[in-house]
């Protein structure tokens, strides 16, 4: 049950949304789970400043039911670093990933 976010002060290309999505599918692999229950959002065009520059930058959200291991988190982190370089031309080091652990969530009117 993840929900990823990237917020990008760059514009996402209808095409390249839909790599990412696959790629980040593929991902959350490492924090043990699937693509069947990943929710992924894009937020582009943002006015976003990094280090007080306005040149490519993104801050991705995970959010997942449970909890993970340090080594998961290292793992994912390198994978979104790569897939959103790659993928919307954003420097690595001007990609921040933040996760935040969901002890209770909820789908199609009950919860998990």
């Amino acid at each position: 049950m993840p929900f990823i976010n990237t917020k990008t002060n760059v514009e996402i290309s209808k095409d390249a949304e839909v790599r990412i999505k696959g790629r980040l599918g593929q991902a959350v692999g490492a924090l043990g789970k699937s693509e069947g229950y990943l929710m992924v959002n894009f937020e582009d065009r943002q006015r976003l400043y990094f280090g007080g520059s306005a040149e490519p930058a993104a801050f991705v959200e995970v959010r997942l039911f449970g909890k993970a291991s340090r080594a998961a988190y290292a793992k994912m982190t390198a994978a979104v670093t790569e897939i959103v370089a790659e993928e919307a031309a954003v420097p690595e080091d001007r990609i921040y990933v933040q996760y935040e652990e969901v002890p209770n969530w909820g789908l199609g009117g009950s919860n998990f």
